[in-house]
């Protein structure tokens, strides 16, 4: 679906920092009425207040631990938690009524954003968008509390931390338009700003690109809300919500960045961004008996008790008929995952367990090596001219990640930025 220049249905999402406070709240709702005034129809879906949810969280873990038999985050957990996007939501209805608008907040359970069962880290399974599409082709403001759906049977539920982008581009998906997602940024830029001082904001990133950007450290937009938008086709504009309406009431053009289909972008870079992510840790398995079936057994351990595993290497060992096994998952899994291998360490004839967290993950993301040869030598030769060592490495199609110490993070990311022209116009 191509963006048209002027659509007659938009989508708008403003995150926690753009709802932090009632000031916040309002320059959101100049925003929304310049869209307005500019003859769009707009749907708004809001976060909580920045902090908001964690405090939620707080109370719900005050209430004290589930029983025997009880879900950790189970149904009141999601009705507590919902709570905050309901708030926001009901305050930005009020200040567009303030300023003549017709505007009204909808509850997810009034859609319906219709979701699992799976209570704090729900999945949407569809969102009908009869009545919302109605609403605001009447020239309603529908104002959506984010990250929140209901069960089939009536429940309140959430969807995990960063679900209001999710909701976001369901809600575009139902009444068949962009959506345009505000933020404390103005687009994605070719690598964080705050340790490359030349990184350049992107006019257009494929929805591809921007899916190994998100899960690999970018932190511009959640992953699952990336994976909607591709599968759907939903064109996703990135935004500053700290822009204001010109004296005319109308809002900056070509800003921020559009994640699109890769056919509506003229000119392929070979490498379009550099992320680095420091929510890494690295399991080593020294000794590991070297049957056949051994990493089957190792890795069947971690996906039982979902413990998602990135990089994986594996080398010979000293000792004869023994191999080292090594593989990276999230820091927060780490200690889980190196229980679990203690646990089963007779069962899966390991010598000895090594866990360091002191790593890195910095990765390289262009559609452009699909078609263009020398992207890992000019990679591994820039890490070596800074004596940079890589400990892992993983690739797909459009990017490559390498493990590095931790202390050489920022280096990485600025030789790569540099060795790639992504510093140049």
């Amino acid at each position: 679906m191509t963006r048209p220049a002027t659509p007659t249905r938009l989508v708008m999402k403003f995150g926690g920092t753009s709802m932090a406070d009632l000031e916040r709240i309002r320059r959101a709702a100049r925003i929304v009425a310049a869209e307005v005034r500019a003859g769009r129809r707009v749907a708004v879906v809001v976060s909580a207040m920045a902090g908001k949810t964690n405090e939620l969280v707080a109370w719900t873990d005050g209430a004290g631990k589930p029983g025997p038999g009880v879900a950790l985050c189970d149904d009141e957990y999601d009705a507590v938690v919902a709570s905050g996007e309901q708030v926001t939501a009901g305050l930005l209805a009020l200040t567009l009524r303030n300023m003549g608008l017709e505007a009204r907040s909808w509850m997810g359970w009034q859609i319906p954003i219709l979701t699992d069962d799976a209570h704090g880290r729900a999945r949407i399974e569809d969102v009908p968008g009869d009545r919302l599409g109605a609403a605001v082709d009447g020239g309603q403001v529908a104002v959506v509390p984010g990250f929140q759906g209901v069960t089939r049977d009536g429940r309140i539920t959430t969807l995990g931390r960063g679900g209001s982008d999710t909701s976001a581009v369901a809600v575009a998906a139902a009444l068949d338009c962009p959506c345009d997602i505000y933020t404390d940024v103005d687009g994605v830029y070719t690598t964080d700003p705050r340790i490359e001082a030349r990184a350049r904001r992107l006019e257009r990133v494929s929805y591809e690109e921007m899916l190994e950007m998100a899960s690999l450290g970018a932190k511009v937009l959640q992953t699952r809300s990336v994976e909607l938008a591709m599968a759907k086709q939903v064109p996703v504009r990135v935004l500053s919500s700290f822009i204001e309406p010109d004296e005319a009431g109308n809002l900056p053009t070509n800003a921020g960045t559009l994640i699109c289909d890769e056919e509506e972008i003229v000119e392929k870079r070979i490498v379009s961004g550099v992320t680095m992510s420091r929510d890494e840790a690295r399991i080593t398995l020294l000794g590991l008996s070297d049957r056949t079936e051994a990493p089957a057994d190792v890795f069947t351990y971690l996906a039982e008790a979902n413990v998602n595993v990135d990089m994986i290497v594996q080398g010979q060992a000293r000792s004869e008929g023994a191999v080292n096994l090594t593989f990276t998952t999230g820091r927060r899994d780490a200690a889980r995952a190196a229980d679990l291998m203690r646990g089963a360490q007779a069962r899966l004839g390991f010598e000895e367990l090594r866990v360091d967290e002191d790593v890195a993950k910095v990765s390289v993301v262009g559609v452009g090596m699909r078609s263009h040869a020398g992207v890992a030598q000019t990679m591994f030769r820039a890490l070596a001219d800074k004596g940079i060592k890589f400990q892992a490495i993983s690739t797909s199609e459009i990017k490559i990640s390498v493990l590095i110490d931790a202390a050489y993070a920022e280096l990485a990311v600025r030789a790569l930025h540099s060795a790639y022209g992504l510093d140049t116009v």
